[in-house]
């Protein structure tokens, strides 16, 4: 793609990137086929192809426009247009550049701040959050329908078990996990202290900086970035041999932070290393494999909802499915196994229609060969599968 960027934009620290990455894009269109919005809405401006001409348009010296913003809003960031594009265009970096640098051009509405800023505190209030979760469940069947479905159920808490080990794992808790569903963390701990591996999880819940991230705050999701580094830091020099996430949306944020803080003096050398000890909880668990051979399970048949984060933003792909099925588990059939579920951090608090109906066709999709149980791999899509799903989700940590 020839590019001409305008002056403004070359002078910018962002203008290598933009180049490379517009440079690589043929416009053929394959990312269309396998973009969730583009699906729903038949719109090239709504796919990632459009989106792309769009920014390209606004680097070029188009002005910023609120109608740039909305489509570039619609966008679930699920990157399943990166898994499908033949010529490996790193459409989410230029997306969350494109973002950016509209956003400072064309300040969102106040009203709009105010509401992306409140729901990125309020899931990372710690009590009031907590306190909410409890209320609505103390009082669920004197709410509304629709407000009563999006209650998570309360878990009846598993004992954790911990032992010293000569190999050690930090184990990231998250800042919504351990209240809505406290049993992932618990069952992963058990499990791996089974393996022999002690894991260190530090009292206070850090949030990754993915929410703040998703909502346009990257000054402040870039403040919790660097405060969780420095908390881990101390056992990082111990000698830790990974730093364990639970919550795939949690694991693609953590593992991003040595290009995050790239060009940042104090902080590059400490996220490079961070990213590199960084594992999803798979791929711990799967090097042990060969004890799960053969056991019995109580629910048999499994469907697994690979989430996006996962499958386009890990590389992590039918390796859920594999450890399920050596541990006694049939594995169902599931269609359209790469379109997003409308998760996508806080996309259905930002974008509730659209994440409605993406959810039903993840439910149905999810239900064709009739499971028993789904299992997935983050806590956003857990919650939101959850809703109104007569089929129990669960972590698939909690099946072993």
């Amino acid at each position: 793609m020839r590019t001409r960027l305008a002056q403004k934009i070359q002078q910018g620290r962002h203008a290598d990137d933009i180049e490379g990455i517009l440079r690589n894009c043929v416009h053929c269109g394959f990312c269309n086929a396998t973009c969730p919005t583009y699906q729903l809405l038949g719109d090239e401006l709504d796919g990632p192809r459009g989106r792309i001409y769009q920014m390209k348009q606004y680097f070029e010296g188009a002005p910023a426009n609120t109608e740039i913003l909305g489509h570039l809003d619609r966008c679930l960031t699920c990157r399943a247009c990166e898994t499908t594009c033949p010529s490996g265009v790193k459409y989410s970096h230029l997306l969350e550049i494109g973002k950016e640098l509209i956003e400072e051009e064309l300040p969102r509405p106040w009203l709009d701040r105010m509401r992306r800023r409140a729901i990125v505190r309020f899931i990372n209030s710690g009590w009031l959050f907590a306190l909410s979760i409890r209320m609505g469940q103390a009082f669920a069947g004197m709410l509304p329908a629709k407000v009563r479905n999006s209650i998570p159920r309360r878990q009846a808490p598993l004992l954790r078990t911990d032992s010293r080990h000569q190999r050690k794992v930090l184990m990231l808790a998250g800042c919504v996990q351990p209240m809505l569903t406290p049993n992932t963390n618990a069952s992963a701990g058990n499990l791996l202290n089974k393996l022999g591996i002690e894991v260190v999880e530090l009292a206070q819940n850090f949030c990754c900086g993915a929410a703040a991230f998703h909502t346009s705050d990257a000054d402040y999701g870039m403040r919790q970035v660097k405060t969780l580094i420095d908390a881990w830091w101390p056992y990082i020099e111990t000698g830790v041999e990974a730093i364990v996430v639970t919550a795939t949306g949690c694991g693609v944020s953590v593992k991003d932070y040595g290009r995050l803080l790239a060009d940042d003096a104090d902080y590059a050398e400490r996220a490079k290393i961070v990213s590199g000890l960084y594992r999803d909880l798979i791929e711990v668990v799967e090097a042990e494999s060969a004890q799960f051979e053969g056991q019995e399970s109580a629910a048999k048949r499994v469907a697994v909802h690979t989430p996006c984060t996962m499958q386009h933003g890990l590389g992590i792909n039918s390796r859920v499915e594999t450890l399920l099925e050596k541990a006694g588990y049939e594995i169902c059939r599931v269609e359209d196994a790469h379109l997003c579920c409308g998760s996508a951090g806080t996309y259905s608090m930002l974008q509730p229609k659209l994440s409605a109906q993406l959810q039903q066709n993840k439910i149905r999709a999810l239900s064709v060969d009739q499971p028993e149980i789904i299992a997935t791999a983050n806590i956003g899509c857990q919650m939101h599968l959850a809703q109104g799903n007569r089929i129990p989700v669960v972590h698939w940590i909690e099946l072993l």
